[in-house]
């Protein structure tokens, strides 16, 4: 069989990675729309005046909560359909950061936005009314005020949104460095 350099990447002629499935690839896509609404609102609603904070709380809201049930869903998909491995030219410690990145992402990804829930609730701003998910359906409170417990968790809340963002750094640099500088076709298994 030919092989084919490339960027110092042998590869087989005519071959490519094995791709994601179309399930899995929709998870994927819905996830990286959630997250750009999510984070960069999440970002500037200290910024925002008082009496326009509530749509910006709402939409981080429900996109953070958004993100928790599309996680779970994603992980439940991938359950019974495990993604395809990495081609075999891509060297083990590439792997090792790869597969490091997306469970870090994946954990965040549930944490996260329980994180926030849970916070929200802790500073006596149950989801409900004005604030309801996705602006109509009222969520049960689950705990009293408790602004100790609750500055500890908004705490804890900002880490994860900076670690997030770091980790999706983390993957389009991964992204770049494989399509770009091995040229190796990772990036087409998930578009």
């Amino acid at each position: 069989m030919a092989e084919v350099a490339e960027a110092g990447v042998r590869m087989p002629a005519g071959s490519a990675p094995a791709s994601y499935g179309t399930g899995a690839k929709w998870f994927h896509w819905i996830t990286v729309l959630l997250l750009a609404i999510a984070l960069p609102v999440g970002f500037v609603i200290q910024h925002i005046k008082d009496d326009h904070k509530t749509i910006f709380y709402t939409i981080h809201e429900s996109a953070g909560l958004t993100i928790l049930l599309v996680a779970l869903a994603r992980l439940a998909w991938r359950l019974r359909h495990p993604p395809p491995p990495l081609p075999p030219h891509v060297p083990r410690a590439l792997q090792r950061v790869a597969a490091a990145v997306h469970h870090s992402l994946y954990a965040l990804l549930i944490l996260q936005p329980i994180l926030g829930f849970v916070a929200t609730n802790a500073w006596g701003f149950p989801l409900r009314g004005d604030s309801a998910y996705l602006g109509f359906i009222d969520l049960p409170q689950i705990m009293e005020k408790n602004e100790g417990l609750a500055g500890v968790l908004q705490t804890l809340h900002t880490i994860g949104g900076w670690a997030i963002l770091v980790l999706l750094v983390l993957h389009v640099c991964g992204v770049v460095f494989h399509q770009a500088i091995r040229r190796d076709g990772t990036l087409l298994r998930m578009v």
